[in-house]
């Protein structure tokens, strides 16, 4: 890109993952693919896990003992020897990393040029950690504070998209405040919400993703759990009407020129849950079909509307976008993820490499795109 910073070294390049989102083990998962395929050539690498206390550990540089193992998530503790703290520079002057440990004189690990954030959820996807980077001056990949924050935030994501005349799909928002004062005003909310909209419902933590904490709810015996479920995840709600048609995702990614949509995948919905869950996207290894047979003008539609919330949300770098194809042909939008997954079957790089983007490429592009952009309001 034509405003690439140019350096006299390769640029440093810290990934950071983990985090102290219930989406620990996913984001240790993606980074590890990550760390396989960027070009060790053309980049410096350091990784930075964060435990999911919060602590930034120094780790070793070893994807192969980030996987899942016997159904088990890994976790960032896995991949550090180390008790002390990484920190990043408070001075945008300064992009000096410095690792501290209790009773030793501190040591700098040298400069990071661009920040690869592979967080997901709550405390990193969220716009928390894009804001410390735009104190420390330090560029990274993907969107800013707003977007970020957006794209967690289910409701106001909704809110938005509906300003820029996205259709979404009816829902209501269950507030701490609501559930505090008082359970069953927010049962009856929930019901009333079902009487017009009818039965079968979705509840959901409204910022969280990976599909944690969702439940398909039947019938007002199903509200207790499925609220508790939510609510470990998030105190904030989001209920959801069941949407009949075909789910399909494209991606978005930023090039010289602007954004632009891959090929759409369509999300296979034939599992146990009656919904795209958690163990569908990561354990069971459950594939999208890749492109999604649509026709030649709803593949069109679809990329257009996944453009255009892109833009509507102010998003940068990349975004896949979720939709529902009804019956009567409409696209509905469910959602964007501004950090989607990275994993060997993440439906975000297999849509870019049927669009002719590969793997490698699709990382490279979106470091360049972030060491080309001003840090600062943009």
């Amino acid at each position: 890109m034509s405003n690439v910073q140019k350096f006299d070294r390769k640029p440093r390049v810290a990934v950071v993952f983990g985090g102290r989102s219930s989406e620990h083990g996913v984001s240790v998962v993606t980074a590890a693919s990550v760390l396989r395929a960027i070009d060790r050539d053309k980049y410096d690498v350091l990784p930075i896990g964060i435990t999911s206390e919060g602590r930034w550990a120094l780790t070793a540089d070893e994807p192969e003992r980030m996987a899942i193992a016997e159904r088990r998530m890994p976790t960032v503790e896995q991949v550090t020897d180390h008790e002390g703290a990484v920190m990043l520079p408070v001075d945008p002057a300064s992009r000096e990393v410095v690792y501290t440990e209790a009773g030793a004189v501190p040591k700098v690990l040298g400069e990071v040029d661009v920040v690869f954030p592979m967080l997901h959820g709550p405390y990193g996807e969220d716009g928390t950690l894009q804001g410390l980077l735009e104190l420390s001056g330090v560029p990274y990949v993907g969107s800013g504070v707003l977007a970020s924050a957006v794209g967690m935030d289910k409701e106001y994501m909704k809110r938005i998209f509906t300003s820029f005349g996205l259709a979404v799909g009816p829902y209501t928002v269950i507030r701490p405040r609501e559930w505090d004062r008082g359970p069953e005003a927010v049962r009856r909310k929930i019901t009333d919400f079902a009487g017009a909209h009818g039965w079968p419902l979705f509840i959901k933590p409204a910022r969280a993703g990976s599909s944690f904490g969702i439940s398909k709810v039947e019938n007002t015996d199903e509200l207790d759990a499925a609220i508790a479920e939510a609510r470990r995840h998030d105190p904030k709600l989001i209920v959801e009407a069941l949407l009949t048609g075909r789910e399909i995702e494209c991606g978005v990614l930023e090039f010289e020129d602007g954004p632009r949509a891959s090929l759409p995948a369509e999300i296979p919905s034939a599992n146990t849950e009656g919904f795209y869950d958690f163990d569908a996207k990561y354990i069971d290894s459950a594939e999208g079909i890749v492109p999604a047979p649509l026709t030649a003008e709803q593949t069109a539609e679809v990329q257009r509307l996944a453009v255009a919330a892109f833009e509507a949300a102010s998003c940068e770098g990349l975004v896949r976008a979720d939709f529902f194809l009804l019956d009567n042909g409409r696209f509905v939008i469910n959602e964007i993820n501004t950090m989607p997954g990275f994993t060997p079957i993440s439906m975000y790089p297999r849509m870019w490499q049927e669009s002719g983007v590969s793997y490698p490429e699709l990382i490279d592009r979106l470091i360049q795109a972030a060491l080309s952009r001003a840090t600062g309001l943009r």
